[in-house]
């Protein structure tokens, strides 16, 4: 039976079903909307069970502030102080003792510890509050307790809660367990919605909304913002607005101090207002004393990892259905309230039903090394609801190759063991254990606790400056980030002491030893190409923008154009000394398609950064062919150096392809472009420049590709000219486009009666007619046809303007002439 409480919460009336389903069964899901308590009430309703027998009972929230706003909560219930029945365990401090046997702790910690005590020996159960955030560390946390639960442990309890969540999927991966669900008794929420301006800052029109909210309705007010610059944005666009001194405002998101945060959460001052600038972090597990308004601006932050590109991006989304519902019910946790939603209401149904399991777009390099930790190779066969992506799996398995964490088989090595000991990203962990083997331990932990805490240090893209400002950081989340660099130090020194005499490191190469594929060279303006290839840039006006090398410790951005968050200064003899192993000397012939000619160049490079390169005398080769002949056809052909004759020979072969089919070549650029092995480069063995070939070069090149017995049918058949009855040899003009044409005087061709072919007679020739004065009178395929019909009026029309040329009555039948008539005839 569950003891009974002084205060009354909704979820009391599920309280003896959850007891005795966890007395039959051991594992079950409870789902509870929020306000109902089921965060501070169920691990208290549980801790006499009989099957708990004296253990413990472990709490799992996903973010700090509520690890420990729930365990202070649960405390004073019981009249006691954090740290005696009731504790807690964060990153940055606990509050536990002997006598504690409800234990709060972040996701994380809970990780490490089944992977260090897979058994759980003195815990009874866990329970999952907040599941349907669905991080990384919570999946990873129940695959693991499941796994341990029904191969070491069945008599461990496993209780899955939250507010807004799948619960079927849940249960069926817990073994088809029951659902308990608690109605719950929220107050009713009003909710309004205001549209939003796409021409308008997100954080003016946020400002406006809070600000009509505080006249239009008396109450606290908790605002939903995406993160912290946006919350600093609003929160000066409010103070503009709002004069009033019984009003506070105050910022609430995860890289403020503890007590920052604990003050943010405390009730307002009697006869007072709050105004709390939240990101997500408040949506769940916390009640905020006085709030009735809350103000959504529909967004949140995530983070987005591109496994191809090795980049975590923070991306800004619409939130998920039921993390708008999470937030319009904090309005109604204590009494009525009001949500103002700052977008239209038809658009709440196409929002996606649930947040995106962190699993599907997170780097999973910590995650492949815990379950190597655990001593599983195949991720597949641990229960995760949603199996993790192959792509990122394959990405993270290969840095850890890298790294020395794993082996082939994808057993985790002994250095493996060292990196995952530190409780670090393993990239983290490497720079450690490296910059301990000069005697850097110590500044490399410091490095690591800015990187993975959000603000430590200020927001500077210098780390050498965030580096200073965070030793000289009094705040409490300072001094205790500084605490566990210590321990991170002093650990690692332990594991591996220094190899050599201490060498000094400069920060960044630390940061390099994390990141050597994000060693970076300036491109100038504030551009940089990393070692993998990709491009980033920082703002001009920092002093980073002007160093010729970097390395980068954090961008977001995309592949083709990264934003430097994060970075320090790396020089050319750190780069040559550190990553010695690294460099590549390699010889290598390019085409410049500026001067049209090969370039041959000794570059010395890490990955895509080049640190040095010198011209070489080149030597022509058929690989220097090769690549010279891949360059002119990228270049384009035209550029070669066509002869009129080369034209035309190649308009003949065309031509007669056109007319007959197979067997004559096509010579078509693409098609050129394509046996450019069998013409192309063999004329460029002994060339390194277009300046060396010649027209002729190109014409026997050419030639190449028609057969030997087609080149007597081709001047047989497209002959490269035309014989006029006086003799004149006319060029055919293969290339126009009303087919083979050739000019030709009209008093050339008298005596002509059959019109002039080719291709075997098949194809006849386009004849454009001329005066005397060579201008076009007439185009025709049948000169018979036009010497019977047209040429009549063509005739009239020339013997006026030509009186001293013959113009005969019957011209089939006249002598051709290329002359006009004696004077006086």
């Amino acid at each position: 039976m569950p003891r009974s409480f002084d205060t009354p919460l909704p979820i009391d009336a599920v309280l003896d079903e959850l007891s005795d389903t966890l007395d039959k069964t051991n594992a079950a899901v409870l789902v509870a909307p929020p306000g109902a308590g089921k965060t501070t009430r169920v691990p208290l309703a549980l801790l006499d069970a009989s099957w708990v027998r004296g253990k413990k009972i472990i709490v799992l929230e996903p973010r700090r502030i509520a690890a420990r706003a729930s365990a202070e909560r649960m405390a004073k219930t019981l009249d006691e102080r954090a740290g005696e029945t009731v504790g807690y365990r964060v990153r940055f401090g606990s509050k536990v003792s002997r006598a504690t046997r409800i234990e709060v702790v972040t996701e994380g910690i809970f990780s490490r510890q089944i992977l260090d005590d897979p058994e759980l020996s003195d815990v009874a159960a866990v329970l999952f509050d907040e599941f349907h955030e669905r991080s990384l560390d919570a999946d990873l946390g129940l695959a693991l307790a499941r796994d341990a639960q029904t191969g070491l442990r069945e008599d461990l309890r496993i209780l899955v809660m939250s507010a807004t969540l799948d619960g079927a999927r849940v249960a069926k991966l817990l073994g088809d367990a029951p659902v308990v669900a608690s109605e719950g008794r929220a107050f009713p929420v009003e909710t309004r919605y205001l549209g939003r301006k796409p021409d308008v800052p997100l954080e003016r029109q946020m400002a406006d909304a809070i600000a009509t909210a505080l006249r239009a309705d008396p109450g606290s007010v908790l605002a939903f913002l995406p993160g912290a610059a946006e919350i600093r944005r609003t929160e000066t666009f409010l103070k503009e607005r709002i004069q009033d001194a019984g009003i506070e405002i105050v910022p609430l998101f995860g890289a403020l101090d503890a007590a920052v945060q604990d003050r943010a959460i405390a009730p307002a001052p009697k006869g007072s207002r709050k105004v709390v600038l939240a990101t997500s972090i408040a949506e769940t597990s916390l009640t905020i004393e006085g709030v009735r308004i809350v103000v959504d601006s529909g967004l949140a932050r995530v983070p987005r990892y591109e496994p191809d590109i090795g980049l975590t991006r923070l991306e800004t989304v619409r939130a998920s259905r039921a993390a708008v519902d999470q937030r319009r019910g904090r309005a109604g946790r204590t009494e009525p309230g009001i949500c103002y939603r700052l977008w239209d209401e038809p658009q709440t149904a196409s929002l996606s039903p649930f947040t995106q399991p962190e699993i599907l777009s997170a780097d999973l390099s910590s995650l492949v090394l815990d379950t190597a930790q655990w001593g599983v190779t195949d991720l597949t066969t641990l229960p995760f609801l949603d199996p993790p992506p192959a792509p990122a799996l394959k990405e993270a398995k290969s840095l850890l190759h890298e790294l020395g964490a794993l082996e082939e088989g994808g057993r985790i090595t002994a250095e493996g063991k060292s990196l995952r000991a530190l409780a670090l990203p393993p990239r983290l962990a490497r720079m450690i254990v490296d910059s301990a083997r000069f005697g850097a331990a110590g500044p490399a932990a410091e490095v690591a606790a800015i990187l993975t805490e959000r603000g430590l240090g200020g927001d500077s893209a210098d780390l050498t400056a965030r580096l200073d400002q965070f030793r000289r950081d009094r705040s409490q989340r300072a001094q205790s980030a500084r605490d566990m660099a210590r321990r991170w130090a002093s650990q690692v020194r332990a594991d591996n002491p220094p190899s050599a005499e201490p060498d000094e490191l400069s920060i960044g190469v630390m940061l390099a030893f994390a990141f050597p594929d994000r060693i970076a060279r300036n491109r100038g303006n504030g551009s940089f190409v990393l070692a993998n290839g990709r491009g980033a840039a920082i703002e001009q006006t920092s002093a980073l923008a002007r160093a010729p090398y970097i390395a980068v410790g954090e961008l977001t951005g995309t592949a083709a154009s990264g934003r430097i968050l994060l970075a320090a200064p790396i020089t050319q003899d750190e780069i040559e000394e550190r990553f010695a192993d690294q460099i590549e000397t390699v010889d290598e012939v390019t085409f410049d398609r500026g001067s049209m000619a090969l370039r041959a160049r000794r570059r010395r490079s890490l990955h895509a950064v080049t640190l040095s390169e010198a011209p070489l005398a080149l030597t022509p080769s058929a690989e220097t062919a090769r690549i010279f002949a891949a360059g002119l056809v990228t270049a384009g052909l035209d550029r070669l150096p066509w002869s009129k004759a080369a034209i035309q020979w190649r308009d003949r072969v065309m031509f007669l392809r056109k007319a007959e089919g197979e067997p004559w070549p096509d010579l078509s650029d693409d098609a050129l472009a394509a046996r450019q092995e069998d013409w192309l480069v063999p004329a460029l063995y002994d060339k390194t420049g277009l300046k060396d070939v010649s027209a002729g070069d190109l014409s026997d090149a050419l030639m190449a590709l028609l057969p030997w017995d087609l080149r007597a049918r081709l001047d047989r058949e497209a002959p490269t000219h035309f014989e006029a009855p006086t003799g004149t040899q006319l060029a055919i003009d293969y290339e126009a486009e009303q087919g083979p044409t050739i000019a030709v005087r009209l008093q050339e061709l008298f005596g002509l009666n059959t019109h002039p072919s080719i291709a075997g007679g098949a194809v006849p020739l386009v004849l454009e007619l001329l005066s005397p004065a060579q201008r076009p009178v007439q185009v025709t395929r049948d000169l018979p046809g036009f010497w019977r019909g047209s040429y009549g009026a063509v005739r009239s029309d020339l013997r006026g303007r030509y009186p001293r040329h013959p113009w005969p009555d019957d011209p089939a039948n006249a002598l051709p002439t290329r002359r006009a008539k004696p004077r006086g005839t």
